[in-house]
């Protein structure tokens, strides 16, 4: 678990932290805050299923599958 310490800083009308590097999510990332008493928690927005299937055409494609042989394996002694 990384901790790492940070202040709130005003801009505009809003309260906004900067997250320091060690705990940033990167660029352009939807958050859900939860506020619990003292604690808040952040986590990345869930993605949804047409976003997820974009993504998953976005992976590069396997140029071939690999078959295992159809050769028997020999019987070993003692298995």
């Amino acid at each position: 678990m990384t901790i790492a310490r940070s202040r709130t800083i005003r801009s505009g009308n809003s309260e906004a932290v900067r997250l320091p590097k060690d705990v940033a999510f990167g660029d352009d990332v939807e958050l859900v805050c939860v506020r619990s008493g003292g604690v808040i928690t952040m986590y990345p927005e869930g993605m949804t299923i047409p976003a997820m299937l974009q993504r998953l055409q976005a992976l590069p494609r396997f140029r071939a599958i690999e078959h295992r042989d159809d050769e028997p394996l020999p019987e070993r002694a003692g298995l």
